[in-house]
């Protein structure tokens, strides 16, 4: 049997320019021109993709689609070299004005932890091993 591949992740945002400008903070090389575009693609190491689509474009081929109420639509986590690397990406983050979800704290399962929203309310994780 054969097994399918992940090979991409999609966000669905509001508001594409304000998704790219936050995500160009976490390293991800996304030119200025593609603010204007429905639909955006970022291959990472290893071949896996991420995208962004607008509302408008999912609404093109499902047309009753409608926004998840009562939590984030999706999560992601970013490795960070160390708990000092957590502790300056949340800061620069949120002195950006990127809303804290949960300051930088050291979580019982080993790793230090925060979490900042992207601009459509999803809670985005930075996380290191504690040494």
């Amino acid at each position: 049997m054969i097994v399918p591949k992940l090979d991409l992740i999609g966000i669905v945002v509001r508001d594409m320019p304000a998704s790219l400008a936050f995500y160009r903070q976490l390293g991800f090389d996304l030119p200025a021109l593609m603010d204007q575009e429905g639909h955006v693609e970022a291959v990472l190491p290893g071949g896996l993709r991420i995208a962004w689509d607008t509302q408008e474009v999912i609404r093109s081929f499902s047309p009753d689609w409608q926004p998840p109420a009562g939590g984030h639509r999706m999560g992601l986590a970013f490795l960070c070299d160390s708990s000092a690397q957590v502790d300056a990406v949340f800061a620069k983050l949120t002195g950006m004005g990127y809303e804290a979800h949960k300051a930088p704290w050291d979580a019982f399962w080993g790793q230090r932890y925060a979490q900042v929203l992207d601009p459509d309310g999803n809670p985005v994780d930075l996380f290191a091993p504690l040494s």
